[in-house]
């Protein structure tokens, strides 16, 4: 049997080993705890709410700007907290109040693709005043993986299916279809573009070198001068209208005509108040009926005259249409002529003078 000494050691030892267990075990708790400034240290509770969790678990650290202040110390359900029925409850170190407002924004993120969640608080924007214990901080969604996963699946489908439809273009063009796979394949195409850019070149080369129309219109100096001399007459010419020179100048600048313009178009509205009142002789043209049916008759009767005229009757007719009467008057001024011609040569012979004396 053991001796009492070897139990008594026997014991020490066991104390001396729970001893250091406990003190361990109290070492690794204030490590565990110094991020929320220690075991002993006053601590407030933050709630949240989300529409999901992304996998948060109690125990996930708190951060503010990327820095640890606390855990999460709940996640809970709340069936009649709609439409974010996720709760989140944290517990942070007091000493971060001054960092931390009522308008902090809370999202819950994760450490890289196959890290853990985590819950980050961001102050950036926010001026309110610090928080008490329990408050509410508004939750800020923040994509998790699953949806960045989801997007990326959805974008990869479109790129594979712009892929495909580029794949199915290439194919048309390189089996000669289309307007491009013509251009692509077809050799008459080829050598119908080459000549063309051919024809381009000696086209601009020519312009180059001044010939033609255009070489003219871009080397010629002679369009340039005439231009600028049509501008220096308009100018002159602008000029002199605003000085007054001039009738186009008068029409601008000269109030008389404005002022005559005013009494001519004041006399013209005097004239035809009088003319639509009856007075004058355009006034009874206008408004007497017997006036009218005069200057009808007439009108008729010179008619008639005309046409009376026209097909010979009476003297005035026959003198219109009958050549005889023009021959007769003719030949009557033809002798007349010849009589006044030979009493200028031998005036004796027709004129004889006898004086009588009584």
């Amino acid at each position: 049997m053991p001796s009492q000494e070897e139990l008594k050691w026997s014991q020490l030892k066991v104390g001396v080993l729970v001893v250091a267990s406990l003190a361990a075990l109290t070492g690794l708790i204030f490590l565990m705890s110094g991020s929320t400034g220690g075991l002993f240290s006053k601590k407030i509770r933050l709630r949240s709410y989300f529409d999901n969790a992304d996998g948060l678990k109690v125990g996930a650290p708190v951060t503010l700007d990327g820095v640890t202040i606390g855990n999460v110390v709940g996640v809970h359900i709340l069936p009649h907290h709609e439409p974010d029925s996720v709760e989140i409850v944290c517990r942070v170190g007091a000493q971060y109040l001054p960092s931390l407002h009522t308008d902090s924004t809370v999202s819950i993120d994760q450490a890289g693709v196959l890290g853990d969640s985590f819950v980050d608080i961001s102050s950036a924007t926010a001026h309110g005043p610090e928080p008490e214990d329990n408050s509410e901080l508004p939750g800020a969604s923040a994509p998790g993986i699953p949806e960045v996963i989801r997007t990326s699946q959805q974008t990869l489908a479109e790129t594979n299916d712009v892929l495909s439809k580029i794949g199915t273009t290439v194919e048309t063009i390189n089996h000669g279809q289309g307007a491009a796979g013509l251009l692509l394949n077809d050799p008459k195409t080829a050598r119908n573009i080459t000549r063309m850019l051919t024809e381009m070149e000696a086209l601009t080369r020519q312009i180059s070198e001044g010939k033609g129309t255009l070489g003219k219109l871009i080397a010629d100096d002679q369009l340039y001068d005439r231009a600028n001399d049509t501008i220096t007459r308009l100018d002159d010419l602008t000029k002199r209208l605003d000085s007054g020179e001039g009738t186009a100048g008068k029409l601008l600048r000269d109030d008389s005509l404005y002022r005559n313009l005013t009494a001519a178009t004041a006399n013209t509205n005097a004239l035809l108040a009088q003319i639509n009142s009856g007075n004058g002789a355009l006034g009874k043209l206008a408004h007497d009926p017997a006036l009218a049916q005069k200057l009808q008759d007439s009108i008729t009767q010179m008619d008639t005259l005309l046409k009376n005229i026209n097909a010979g009757k009476g003297s005035l007719g026959q003198l219109a249409v009958n050549p005889a009467l023009y021959n007769n008057a003719n030949e009557t001024l033809s002798q007349g002529g010849s009589l006044v011609t030979e009493l200028r040569k031998n005036p004796k012979k027709y004129l004889t003078v006898h004086v009588k004396l009584f």
